[in-house]
């Protein structure tokens, strides 16, 4: 597992990916896909697939994969290197979301939460595998959100392919299992050999297991929480465990806009009277309300108040 392309740049996400097998394009196939690190303030959270042919699952399932969880590091190591040997007919590929991509997906305008983001990763690497040439037929799933719906929504978007959605199915499904194996053993490495973009000095990497219960992450993150400037790229900044650390150890920035009335709010108080008086004019043509200043919002963006239509 080549981790060039995202350490080159991990402020952004990236894909990786094994070469496609012979047989998976000639051969129906199975699917599994899982992900690695939902829940850490710290590090990327990486989607995973694997696939094979259906007539390939019993040797699957003879290489004793199981839910990466319930491995040691070691184990998943070895596991993966078994499913990396087994390319004649295992494929994988990889989606890392960096911390950065998921906290300003989360903290833009448009809400971007954290089950569509993953949902669409999902879904883009099953388009990826079809768009080149894996000849897909079942597809298993690990949930994220109801999976009644999860499953609806994979099945309208891949019409031909048996989908199934299950809760825990990184340890129903092999295949499942060794998507699990490829997520997990993607983020402890780059997690492990991460390179901080700040100039931090000599970072300490001893950070626990990147959990916010975790006493060794919460003692990380109070260490390298800048007051100005916040945290690395390394952290989730959009979780809120970071954001409470912020707010009550970072220096308060006082923004000069802050005593001023906000356009927003001024549009909103001169129009809560009703809409039909922008309409009514007396006899001499003039308004009835009285006369009032235009706030700079709308002389700014050239807005007037229209007599006649």
């Amino acid at each position: 597992m080549d981790l060039g392309p995202f350490e080159a740049d991990n402020s952004s996400s990236c894909r990786l990916a094994s070469d496609i097998p012979e047989m998976c394009r000639t051969e129906d196939c199975c699917l599994g896909i899982d992900e690695a690190g939902r829940g850490p303030v710290l590090g990327p959270m990486v989607y995973g697939i694997c696939f094979c042919p259906i007539s390939k699952k019993e040797e699957l399932k003879g290489l004793k994969v199981a839910d990466s969880k319930t491995l040691s590091e070691s184990e998943r190591e070895n596991l993966f290197q078994k499913l990396d040997e087994a390319k004649s007919y295992i494929g994988w590929a990889l989606q890392i979301l960096s911390p950065n991509t998921i906290s300003t997906s989360m903290l833009q305008r448009t809400k971007y939460n954290l089950n569509a983001l993953s949902h669409d990763t999902a879904i883009g690497l099953v388009q990826y595998a079809l768009d080149s040439g894996v000849q897909l037929k079942e597809v298993f799933v690990d949930t994220v959100g109801p999976a009644e719906k999860y499953e609806a929504k994979l099945s309208q978007l891949f019409p031909g392919i048996e989908v199934t959605v299950r809760p825990k199915a990184d340890s129903l499904f092999p295949v499942v299992s060794a998507a699990s194996i490829c997520a997990k053993v993607a983020r402890d490495r780059v997690v492990r050999d991460w390179k901080f973009a700040e100039d931090l000095g000599e970072v300490d990497s001893d950070y626990g297991s990147g959990y916010p219960n975790d006493p060794k992450t919460k003692a990380w993150l109070l260490k390298y929480l800048d007051p100005v400037f916040g945290y690395p790229q390394f952290v989730r900044f959009s979780w809120s465990t970071a954001q409470t650390l912020m707010d009550n150890k970072a220096v308060n920035v006082h923004w000069d806009d802050d005593d001023e009335e906000t356009g927003e709010k001024v549009a909103q108080r001169q129009n809560n009277r009703s809409m039909l008086s922008y309409f009514s004019v007396s006899a001499g043509g003039k308004e009835h309300n009285p006369p009032h200043q235009t706030h700079r919002f709308f002389t700014e963006r050239r807005l007037k108040s229209l007599n006649t239509l």
